[in-house]
């Protein structure tokens, strides 16, 4: 059972310790008694012609960029270097970003602009960073599968958590990893984004599980599933609770989603033992994509979790993995297609990226 810490830094911001077994004293304060208190400006404007939303952040320029190994901020406070982690050691640890593209204090700073066709808001949400092992040099699929569940445990007590926030509708649980995805900070970590509206993205997908449901009676979710189960030739990986594929219609080189057998609406509603499958087979997917060049990829993991306040009983929760790695040395870049009209043209079939997870074939 994972034992969860509460505790403040010392600008006010929340910190969590989530632990494997008790008896662990995360009580070490934070000395940092000149840290300035946080200041954002986040704001949520509407696009009308897409349909869509930009937040901007401009305090964020100010960020920490790529700092060298002995000044990073996310490994544990020891011999007199002070960081976010006041403890000398943690397994997994929680805190509010200091830096947010989205803030509950935004609401307070942010005027409302309603003089249509302009109309903003504050970007009235919540941004937590995700440190998953005190190790600098860690990896998610380095870490064991006891503080994998660890950090699942985490995820699910901090989506539930975000979706008790009257202003918070949908709560995104991702990791950036490595420099040509835009990742400045190297130790491992991930972030938990609460938004203050639901991302058009999974807004649509909401939308179609709701309509074939309507057609159907059934779960889109599980009806792709049980087509790729079927077919065969895109499965990665699979366990008793967890299938990993690569979808037939995948974007990227090589994308995987990582889905659960029973129907459930996000991580809080997984049961003990999904959790437990979970840790192993999350862990073996991103162990293959560092398998495929010989060396770890650039990636990105995210959890597509059903909105907090509608549509979740249509709604299929999976996991999603990409690499922007190609081949060797090669990225898939997002030029005029993918970033201007949003048709991704993918380099790699999904049957031979599939294989190419599975062993079953050399990466190209």
């Amino acid at each position: 059972m994972t034992i969860r810490q509460d505790t403040q830094l010392a600008d006010g911001r929340d910190l969590f310790y989530y632990d494997s077994q008790p008896g662990q004293d995360r009580s070490a304060p934070d000395l940092r008694l000149d840290l300035p208190a946080v200041s954002t400006s986040s704001e949520v404007r509407w696009n009308p012609l897409f349909r869509d939303y930009s937040v901007i952040a401009g305090h964020r320029q100010s960020r920490t960029y790529k700092p060298p190994a002995d000044l990073c901020p996310l490994c544990p406070s020891r011999d007199g270097k002070l960081t976010e982690i006041p403890s000398s050691d943690y397994e997994v640890a929680v805190f509010e970003n200091r830096f947010p593209s989205l803030s509950l204090k935004a609401a307070a700073t942010v005027p409302l602009v309603d003089a249509p066709p302009f109309q903003s808001g504050p970007g009235d949400g919540r941004c937590e960073v995700v440190c998953f092992s005190s190790k600098h040099d860690d990896s998610f699929a380095q870490l064991s599968p006891t503080r994998v569940r660890t950090v699942i445990d985490a995820w699910a007590d901090r989506t539930e958590a975000l979706s008790s926030v009257d202003s918070i509708d949908y709560v995104f649980c991702f990791e950036n990893r490595g420099e040509e995805i835009g990742v400045t900070l190297s130790h491992p970590h991930g972030q938990i984004y609460g938004y203050p509206f639901v991302p058009p993205r999974f807004y649509r997908a909401a939308e179609a599980a709701r309509r074939f449901r309507e057609r159907t009676g059934d779960c889109l979710q599980c009806r792709l599933l049980t087509a790729e189960l079927d077919a065969g030739v895109r499965i990665v990986t699979e366990s008793d609770g967890w299938v990993a594929y690569v979808p037939f219609a995948a974007r990227w080189p090589y994308e995987v989603r990582v889905v659960p057998r029973e129907h459930v609406p996000d991580l809080p509603a997984l049961s003990d033992e999904l959790r437990q499958d979970l840790a192993t087979v999350y862990r073996d997917a991103l162990r293959r994509f560092d398998l495929l060049f010989g060396a770890p990829v650039p990636y990105i993991a995210d959890w597509q979790q059903a909105p907090v306040r509608q549509d979740r009983d249509v709604w299929h929760l999976a996991a999603e993995i990409f690499t922007i790695r190609r081949a060797p040395g090669k990225l898939k870049y997002l030029a005029g297609s993918e970033s201007a009209a949003g048709i991704w043209i993918n380099d790699v079939t999904p049957e031979a990226a599939a294989a190419r997870l599975r062993g079953d074939e050399p990466s190209a």
